[in-house]
This record gives C-alpha cells, structure tokens and sequence, in this order.
C-alpha cells in the first residue's frame, strides 16, 4: 500500500496524469468534427497529408507501417497525433544546441591527437571484414580504433561493482559517471560514499543520469541533494508534464571514466537489483567491460559530448586525455550512438557482425523487437548456415515488451534461428560475439528504442581475449537456458498470441 501511495504521489504518475489530460482536451476541441462536414473533411485532409510525409520520409519501414495503421483507425485524429508524436525532426532551440556543441567537439578535437593509424592497418592485416567494419563506425560516428588498451570482462553485475568500488578509491583528478538508472539502496550508498571521500581529496565528480530512467528509484529533486553534497549533477532531459515526441530520447547509456586511464561500460546502471541484492525478476544476469588504456578516451569523449550538449560547459579536452600505456589486447573501439543525426551505428554494427559471420552469431539482449532489416539478416545468415543464436530472459520485466519478443520468435525459428530463454531468471547483458574474432559489449537492445530513440554506446573488441571470454560465458548461459521450439510457442494461450500480435504493430512508434 505505501508503494502505491508513493507511486500515485510521485512526480512520474503525476506528469503522465498532465500529459493524458492534455491529450484528452485536445481531443475534446477536435470532438466537434464528428458533427461538422467540413472540419471531417479538413482534419481527414491532414490525415492524408501527414501519411504522403510519412511515406515520403526516410523512416524505417516498420516505423511508417504502424503511423499507417493509426491513419487508418482514426484517420480524423491521425494527423493531429503525428504532429504531436510523431514528428521526431528536432525544433530549433535543440538544432541551435547541437550547432554549438559541433562547434565546441570540433575545438575540442583539435586539441588533442587522434590515432596514428597504426591500429586501423594493423586491424586491416588481420582481417580486412573487420577492419571495414571499424572503419564504418569511425566514418560515422567519429570513434576512433584503439590498441595499447587491457580489457576485462564481468560476467556478473555483482563482480563489477566489487572492481568499481576498488578503481575509484584510486581516483586522483577527476571521475564521470553516466548511467541510464541510480537507485538509492546499498550498491548507490557504496558508491556515493567514496565519493564524498574523493570530493574531500579535491577530486572532480560529473554524475549524468537519465531523469526518467531513475524516477522511480531516486527521491524528488535528487540532483539538487547530491549537489549540496559537492557532486556535480546533470538530470537528462528532464520529464516535462507536456507531451512532446523529445521525451522518448533518453540516455541509455553506462559510462564510468576514472582520470582518463580507466573505463567502464555494459549493462549495468548503479541499483541493487542488477548486482542481485534486491530480487526481482529471478537472478539478474548482466554483463560489463572494463578498459585500461588508449581506447578508454573514446568513454572519456562520449561522456564530454553528452554533458556539453546538456550542461553547456566549455572543456579543455586535453587535460581529459589517457596518461598512462597499458599493453595491447587486440583493438577496441567504444562508440556511442544517438538519435540526433541520421545514423543508426548502434543497429548498423549489429548487422554488419551478422553479414561477416561464417561460423557463428551469438546474442544476448533483453528485449527482440526487431525491424525487417535485422529479422532478414538473421534470417539469410540462419539460412546460410550460420550458427544464429539469440538468448533472452524466461522472466521479464515487462509483460507487453515480453509479449511482442515472444512474437518476433516465430518467423526466425522457421527459418533456422535458435532462441534460449534465461530459465533462471531475467537476463539484461547486451552482447554479440562471433566467429572467435569479434565481440560487441553495450547498451544496445536489440529494440526500436534503442535503435532509433535513445543515446547508447557500446565497445567492439577484434581479435581480444574479451572475445574468448564472452563466448565461454555464453556457452555457460546456454546450459542452464530452455530452447524456444514452434511446438512450445503454439501451445501458449490464444490471448497471449494475439496480445504479441497487436503490440508488435504498435511497437515502433510507441
């Protein structure tokens, strides 16, 4: 009962609360048109008018087919929804930001030295595929290819957090933290207290959460405390009981940077349950990296960019930069992605690991709603008889995201994919490893969210023995995973399937 009351008081259900009442008048100033010809004829115009730029928009297909659908249904309401929800075109005062950011990355840059080179031919002798692959996302997103960089991996949110607390007693100069959830519990006290300590020591701390991602697990204007505490805080893109299709960007992102020398990224926010100390959905599988080294100043850049863009805070890059060598293994190459140009790295490097696989692609990912890009790529590498095998959770978080997973398993099991469900419980690691010679560890669902809305990041290792040690984790997960079969899907409830079926329409433009 106190949990409803807190959640029925709290400043989330409130807004949503605002935001539907503001829906509910719009369409109350528009009811008259049900009675009045003209105005059915007007707003029916609109309709038709927004399904011609929908169409005409360079939109993922998925994206288009479910705006259609809502024309359809309501094709007097429809293009009064579109303006409102649909129109992800960013307005001017969020153009006008991201100019001045330009400019200030673009500054930034020149004052420090990007690699030499050296990795991306070494990359290249190694196997020309993967260094295309590198030199995509390079081309694209403006994160470099690294060496000189040691790597570790996390099989465990629990064994993180341990390392975590370990490297920022160690903090001399400055510490960034970026993560989509905080929640106020015993991994938050453990952190937060060393960094009372390090802010005593006269050490830098930047801490960037997502607003709505932490609503839930923070008490109100949690910023404003940990301010008076010494912190430095930004709150992402701050909920606003107004709506607007913005608040659909969020930053999913998890990045931790300790002086420049040490980085940290993966799956895991900073609240109890994803180290298991309060359970939720069964056991918490989750997944990290950490770097050491060259490639950590990618973190270090995605992290400025981030906070410049929201915080509007002049840096000199340099003083950010790696000051200690660490010793190679093989390349890495973090990159970040976002929705504010027009590419998606995050989705695009998925494909290409798929389109290079000869052996096998193993995935995780908590959540499948996928696009007709990635379904036919999973599909023709299935069918080419690529080893294709996705894991995801036997207990989810969210009944409907469960529903429309559940859903997009039919046509890849047809043709050959292989699907596994955590039997223990909820798996949230984020990762892709094939062929004994590349690895994606991240942020990135394999969802239209993170596809297409929200600011991710993620960490390409080639040729490193993170690649080893995901696919022997993996290997773990599997023994203690049940195997999806058509025959166990067709037995499910009626109600079930086609609760999956009518989701899935609606997913991308929820």
């Amino acid at each position: 009962m106190r949990k409803l009351l807190k959640f029925l008081t709290g400043r989330l259900f409130i807004s949503l609360v605002l935001i539907l009442l503001q829906l509910a008048v719009l369409i109350n100033i528009f009811g008259f048109a049900k009675n009045d010809a003209f105005w059915i004829q007007a707003l029916s115009t609109l309709s038709i008018i927004m399904a011609l730029v929908v169409v005409t928009r360079d939109l993922n297909p998925a994206y288009k087919i479910g705006w259609m659908l809502i024309f359809m249904i309501i094709p007097i309401y429809g293009g009064i929804l579109y303006i409102f929800f649909g129109n992800r075109k960013m307005n001017g005062v969020i153009r006008d930001r991201l100019k001045d950011f330009n400019t200030l990355y673009e500054e930034g840059m020149a004052q420090v030295p990007l690699p030499d080179g050296l990795p991306m031919q070494a990359l290249e002798s190694y196997d020309p595929l993967l260094a295309r692959q590198a030199q995509y996302i390079d081309n694209t997103s403006g994160f470099s290819l690294w060496s000189n960089t040691e790597v570790q991996y996390f099989a465990l949110g629990e064994e993180w957090i341990l390392d975590v607390l370990e490297e920022l007693k160690k903090a001399k100069s400055f510490i960034f933290m970026e993560f989509f959830i905080i929640g106020v519990g015993e991994v938050w006290n453990a952190v937060l207290a060393i960094l009372l300590e390090k802010i005593n020591e006269g050490v830098v701390v930047k801490l960037m959460f997502d607003d709505v991602g932490s609503i839930l697990d923070i008490p109100p204007h949690y910023e404003r405390t940990l301010r008076s505490l010494g912190l430095e805080v930004v709150a992402f893109n701050p909920l606003r009981a107004h709506f607007n299709s913005r608040l659909n960007s969020r930053d999913h992102r998890k990045v931790l940077v300790i002086d420049g020398n040490v980085g940290y990224t993966g799956g895991v926010n900073i609240a109890d349950e994803y180290a298991n100390r309060k359970i939720k959905y069964g056991h918490w599988k989750d997944t990290a990296v950490k770097l050491k080294g060259d490639a950590v100043w990618n973190l270090t850049l995605m992290f400025l960019q981030l906070w410049s863009f929201s915080s509007r805070e002049r840096f000199d890059f340099s003083q950010f930069r790696p000051t200690v060598k660490y010793k190679t293994d093989g390349f890495v190459q973090p990159f970040g992605d976002n929705p504010l140009d027009n590419q998606n790295v995050g989705e695009n490097a998925y494909l290409q690991i798929i389109n290079m696989a000869k052996h096998y692609v193993w995935i995780t990912t908590p959540y499948l709603i996928l696009d007709n890009e990635m379904v036919t790529a999973l599909k023709l590498a299935a069918q080419s008889g690529v080893e294709v095998c996705i894991i995801t959770p036997h207990i989810p978080d969210k009944w409907y995201v469960f529903a429309v997973t559940r859903d997009n398993y039919y046509s890849l099991l047809s043709e050959g994919v292989k699907i596994f469900e955590y039997s223990p419980g909820f798996i949230h690691s984020k990762m892709f490893v094939s062929d004994d010679k590349v690895a994606i560890i991240g942020t990135i669902n394999m969802d239209y969210r993170s596809f297409y809305l929200h600011f991710e990041n993620g960490v390409l290792f080639y040729g490193s023995s993170v690649v080893k040690t995901v696919k022997e984790d993996m290997e773990q997960v599997l023994e203690v995973s049940q195997q999806i079969t058509l025959e166990y899907l067709n037995k499910r409830m009626i109600y079930k399937k086609l609760a999956g079926t009518l989701l899935r329409l609606a997913a991308p433009v929820l």
